[in-house]
C-alpha cells in the first residue's frame, strides 16, 4: 500500500475537499484519490461530493468491480481516527398518542354502506313491480 499507516481525524481529511486535492474516507481508510479524478468513470463529481464525510456507504451504494477495489491501493494514504467521524444515529419516528377508535362505530358504518344500497334497490323493485301490475 502507498500509506504509511498514519492516521487522519475527520477534520484532517475534510480540508482535503477539491479537484486539486481531494481525500476520500472508505472503510475507516483514508485514500488521495486527486489523480484519479479525471479518470473516474462517473466523474469527479461524484468523488468531490463525497469528501469531508465517510464515503463507504456512497462506494458500497455503487457495486464497485473488484478491479475498481483492487486499484484503490495506489490511492491509499493512511487510517481515520473512527472517534473522529460521529455515530450514525437511527431515526425514531416522534411518539404519538394511541389512536383507539370505536370500533362498533366502524362496524355500523360499514353495514349501512351495504344496507342503504339494497334497500334503495329493493324499494325501486318494489315501486316498479307494484306500479306495473296495477
Amino acid at each position: 500500500m502507498g500509506g504509511d499507516g498514519k492516521v487522519f481525524t475527520l477534520a484532517e481529511v475534510a480540508e482535503h475537499n477539491n479537484a486539486k486535492d481531494c481525500w476520500l474516507i472508505i472503510s475507516d481508510k483514508v485514500y488521495n484519490v486527486t489523480n484519479f479524478l479525471e479518470d473516474h468513470p462517473g466523474g469527479d463529481e461524484v468523488l468531490l461530493s463525497a469528501t469531508g464525510k465517510d464515503a463507504t456507504d456512497d462506494f458500497e451504494d455503487v457495486g464497485h468491480s473488484t478491479s475498481a477495489r483492487a486499484m484503490m491501493d495506489e490511492f491509499y494514504v493512511g487510517d481515520i481516527d473512527s472517534s473522529s467521524i460521529p455515530s450514525k444515529t437511527k431515526y425514531t419516528p416522534p411518539k404519538q398518542p394511541h389512536y383507539n377508535q370505536d370500533k362498533t362505530s366502524e362496524f355500523i358504518i360499514k353495514l349501512l354502506q351495504f344496507l342503504v344500497p339494497l334497500i334503495i334497490l329493493g324499494v325501486a323493485v318494489g315501486i316498479r313491480f307494484y306500479t306495473k301490475s296495477s
